[in-house]
């Protein structure tokens, strides 16, 4: 029912981990990994045996080249998109399904980090002002949100954890691949909502994220981060949708 697309930049141990995870979803037909830098293949659980493929890049590709390309080699009705520094406590899938047939082209989960706390993986479109209230510690744009909240419509989500109705993805094209690591999933969402589809964030559905942050800590990160941010504004400054957050 669902092809999971799974990048590892060197995360053996972590996506090893992921796959056990996914081993006791039922929902999980098949998993696509793509090991982006050279790396030893991880250890696969039996009850994924025959579910798994892998694929090896022999140069390392953006976030968005590397899921669309998993996609293209999926038939499954679902896509999900899915870090590999992502854990499943619980299975998330039934939850992210239901929001999936009331009418949304994408589901994400709450996102809670190691202490428990909910990270901000929902938040307004970014703008000038934005950005700029963010930096002076103003505010961040970030949706506030627990674990017993109804759905709602942000207006994006972010791409740890992103499960597309696979007509819609196929449809829109799937990510960007301009872009190259950052504001791909900000891009997918704008184009969704402006193509008339929307947006569902189930907090029903819960998952814990270990973040990387590495546009804080390497110059190379930092760059591609600011050079994606600019493909952002040049492509959608001034034509963001109205989209349904309500929020």
């Amino acid at each position: 029912m669902i092809a999971v697309s799974i990048v590892s930049h060197g995360h053996g141990r972590m996506v090893e981990a992921l796959l056990g995870d996914l081993a006791a979803c039922p929902e999980v037909a098949r998993v696509i990994l793509t090991l982006n830098v050279p790396e030893p293949e991880p250890a696969m659980p039996a009850a994924l045996a025959g579910r798994v493929e892998v694929l090896r890049n022999a140069a390392p590709k953006g976030f968005g080249a590397n899921h669309n390309a998993a996609f293209a080699r999926s038939d499954a009705p679902y896509f999900c998109v899915l870090n590999p520094d992502v854990r499943l406590g619980e299975n998330p899938f039934p939850a992210l399904l239901g929001c999936l047939k009331d009418g949304a082209a994408l589901a994400a989960p709450l996102v809670a980090n190691p202490d428990g706390a909910t990270e901000d993986s929902a938040r307004r479109f970014p703008g000038f002002a934005s950005l700029l209230a963010k930096a002076l510690g103003l505010a961040d744009g970030a949706y506030r949100f627990g674990r017993n909240d109804p759905p709602f419509h942000p207006d994006w989500v972010a791409g740890m954890f992103m499960l597309f109705a696979a007509a819609d993805y196929a449809a829109l094209g799937g990510f960007d691949e301009g872009y190259f690591l950052y504001y791909e999933d900000v891009d997918v969402c704008v184009r969704l909502w402006r193509s008339g589809r929307k947006i569902t964030l189930c907090p029903q559905a819960a998952v814990m994220h270990a973040a990387q942050r590495a546009s804080h800590r390497h110059l190379r990160h930092l760059a591609w981060h600011l050079r994606s941010m600019g493909r952002y504004f040049i492509r959608h400054w001034g034509r963001l949708p109205a989209a349904g957050a309500g929020r």
